[in-house]
C-alpha cells in the first residue's frame, strides 16, 4: 500500500511517500481501506520533534491520528461491524490507504454524513467533548469559557457545554467575534482587547485550547475553586491560585464518536474543511495546516 512515511524529525521534507507493508488486523480490530485522512497540530509537532521526550517515534513512521473510511476486513471477534461499513475512527497511521486499530476507535457514519468530509472529525470532536465532559465536568447553569473557540476542539466543546446546560462564553481573536457569534454560545469574548476581557463575568471554568499568556491573562477571572482543563498542558500558576487543573489528551471512544457524527449530520456541528489534497501531496497540505486558518486539510489516497 501507499502510505507518507516520516523518515527523521525535521521540515515537511521529511515526509515521503513509499509502498509500505499491508496491515492485517488482529482479534478485536478493523481493517479500514482510507478514504481521507486529516491533518492535526498533533502531526506537525511530532514531525518537528517538539514531543520526541514523550512520544518518541521509530523510523520510518507513519503520521495521522483520525482517517475514515470503508471496513474491508474483520478480526476474530468483532461482530459490531462488518465488511463494507462506513466508518471513522480516532487511530494511528492514517496517512495510508489501509489502516487497522481496535474496534473501539470506530464509529459507524450516518448515512447523511459525506464519507470523505467525515476524516475531519474524530481527533477534534473527540478531544473538545473529552475536554468538557471529563476535564471540566460543568454543572447546568456554570459559566465557561472556552478559548480558541472557533478551532475545531473550541467549537466541540463549545457543543458540549452547551449540551451541559452551561452558560458557554467563546473566546476568540477580536477579528473573529462576527463568525464567533454564529456558535450558538451565550456570549463572545475577544481574548486579545483587555477592555472586553473585563466584562468578562466570573467564571467557572475554562476550556483551554490555546494554553501560553492567553490562558495566563485568564486565571483571575475564575471563580476561588473554580475549574480549569486544557489540552495544551498544565499552565503555570493555576493552582497557586486556588484552580482544580486537569490536563488532557483525547482517547478513542467509538460510541462518543458515533453521536458526535449524528451531530454533525444534523447541523448542530460544524467542523469546517479547509482543502482536500491528495495523499502524494502531504508535505504542502502540512505546511498550509500550520499556517492555520484554513479549516481542516484532508489528505485523500
Amino acid at each position: 500500500m501507499k502510505a507518507i512515511v516520516l523518515t527523521g524529525y525535521g521540515d515537511v521534507d521529511c515526509l515521503e511517500l513509499r509502498d509500505m507493508p499491508e496491515p492485517h488486523p488482529a482479534a478485536g480490530e478493523l481493517k479500514v481501506r482510507v478514504v481521507a485522512a486529516s491533518i492535526n497540530p498533533i502531526d506537525w509537532k511530532l514531525r518537528r520533534g517538539d514531543m520526541k521526550d514523550f512520544v518518541p517515534l521509530k523510523f520510518p513512521a507513519i503520521l495521522g491520528r483520525d482517517v475514515s473510511g470503508e471496513v474491508v476486513e474483520v478480526g476474530p471477534g468483532v461482530t459490531a461491524f462488518k465488511v463494507g461499513d462506513r466508518v471513522m475512527g480516532l487511530v494511528n497511521a492514517g496517512y495510508a490507504e489501509q489502516v487497522v486499530s481496535p474496534v473501539e476507535a470506530w464509529a459507524r457514519l450516518p448515512a447523511s454524513l459525506d464519507l470523505t468530509d467525515a476524516a475531519a472529525l474524530p481527533l477534534v470532536t473527540l478531544t473538545g467533548t473529552q475536554l468538557v465532559e471529563e476535564a471540566v465536568n460543568p454543572s447546568p447553569g456554570d459559566i465557561v469559557l472556552v478559548t480558541g473557540a472557533l478551532g475545531g476542539v473550541g467549537r466541540s466543546a463549545v457543543h458540549a457545554a452547551k449540551l451541559r446546560g452551561a452558560k458557554v462564553w467563546a473566546g476568540v481573536r477580536g477579528k473573529q467575534k462576527a463568525d464567533a457569534a454564529r456558535l450558538g454560545a451565550d456570549g463572545v469574548v475577544a481574548l486579545d482587547d483587555p477592555a472586553d476581557l473585563d466584562r468578562l463575568p466570573m467564571l467557572d471554568a475554562i476550556a483551554d485550547t490555546v494554553g501560553g499568556s492567553v490562558v495566563a491573562r485568564l486565571l483571575t477571572r475564575v471563580k476561588p475553586g473554580g475549574t480549569l482543563g486544557s489540552v495544551v498542558g498544565e499552565p503555570p500558576g493555576a493552582k497557586e491560585k486556588g484552580l482544580k487543573v486537569h490536563a488532557m489528551m483525547a482517547h478513542p471512544d467509538g460510541q462518543r464518536l458515533a453521536r458526535l457524527g449524528e451531530d454533525v449530520a444534523k447541523g448542530a456541528l460544524v467542523i469546517p474543511i479547509g482543502k482536500r489534497m491528495p495523499l502524494a501531496d502531504a508535505r504542502a497540505a502540512q505546511q498550509l495546516a500550520e499556517r492555520g486558518g484554513v479549516g481542516k486539510v484532508l489528505l485523500i489516497p
